[in-house]
């Protein structure tokens, strides 16, 4: 799980950088999702139909965000998971971008953009958290 000087896994406390820092730090793709609120095409993140054991954590900073016990299979074509691993992990914004109104997901620590949340999703939760594949380390268990 090889990443940039930043990201300490399991990190609990906020971290703050300059964009000029992002851009040096995490790869393209990367930063234009997390940090200017891009998106992957669907069907093409690399966990999108993953269901290996394991932990996810947010690629920026190493917050841990996600169990492989909350993920389910989505038709979206993105990563979905019905809860976060706690409910600090991430806080919400309104979005209303691309004439849509959606409900981003963002991270707590470093205030990178993951994805959106939607009201379609399973019990127990009946929530969707439809992740980018590219904002997430996953480390298997």
């Amino acid at each position: 799980m090889e990443q940039h000087p930043y990201f300490i896994k399991n990190r609990t406390t906020p971290l703050h950088l300059e964009n000029n820092v992002w851009q040096k730090v995490l790869g393209e793709e990367l930063y234009r999702v997390a940090r200017l609120k891009g998106t992957e095409r669907p069907f093409t993140g690399t966990y999108w139909d993953s269901d290996q054991k394991g932990r996810y954590y947010c690629a920026c900073c190493g917050n841990y965000l996600f169990a492989s016990d909350a993920k389910f299979q989505s038709s979206c074509g993105w990563p979905s998971y019905f809860e976060p691993s706690d409910k600090e992990a991430v806080y919400y914004v309104e979005d209303l971008s691309f004439n849509m109104k959606r409900i981003e997901v963002l991270c707590k620590l470093c205030d990178a953009h993951l994805g959106h949340v939607f009201d379609d999703g399973p019990p127990p939760t009946y929530v969707r958290y439809c992740i980018n594949s590219v904002c997430v380390v996953f480390e298997p268990l």
